[in-house]
């Protein structure tokens, strides 16, 4: 049991260390990437899937999608220092829930990450951040988690298509 718990360890470190070494052309190239792979999802609705909803108590098509473009707004302007152009607006709350205004509020939150990640060197991945009132986090490492947000919210989206009979794009790693 100890060896295995060693195991773990090891691996987390050797994880996270891996998220800190990430280039900025590495990051510039797995944003472009997740974008496309977002706009696939996003083409694949159907225009009339992006008021549905999986169950009542969840979001609609159209919400988890501009949850992820507020999000990238939010971890991308604390990462480079650039501020949102949404200001303290939510898209999920005021953008009209159709094809063209969701996918294009998406597609906007996607240029600007990439563009405010072409704007960030090296060095200032490792310097630290605050996240909130309390949370000093490395800009690499939030960027990382940013990543990582986006990536579990458009997976959450596969869900939806698979109900409204669409096969989702398929996996985009590289």
């Amino acid at each position: 049991m100890k060896k295995l718990y060693f195991l773990l360890l090891v691996l987390t470190i050797a994880c996270n260390s891996v998220f800190a070494q990430i280039t900025k052309d590495q990051a510039v190239a797995e944003w472009t990437r997740a974008k496309a792979y977002t706009k696939a999802y996003l083409e694949a609705m159907p225009a009339d899937g992006f008021s549905f909803k999986a169950t009542p108590e969840v979001k609609t098509f159209a919400e988890q999608m501009l949850h992820i473009a507020d999000a990238n707004y939010f971890f991308i302007s604390t990462v480079s220092g650039k501020s949102s152009p949404l200001g303290k607006t939510s898209l999920e709350k005021t953008t009209q829930q159709t094809k063209e205004a969701t996918t294009k509020a998406v597609m906007d939150s996607y240029d600007f990450a990439i563009a405010s990640v072409q704007g960030i060197t090296d060095a200032q991945f490792k310097e630290e951040t605050s996240m909130g009132k309390n949370m000093k986090v490395q800009k690499g490492l939030l960027l990382a988690k940013a990543f990582e947000h986006q990536t579990h919210h458009r997976g959450q989206a596969t869900v939806y298509l698979r109900l409204k009979g669409v096969t989702p794009p398929n996996e985009m790693l590289f």
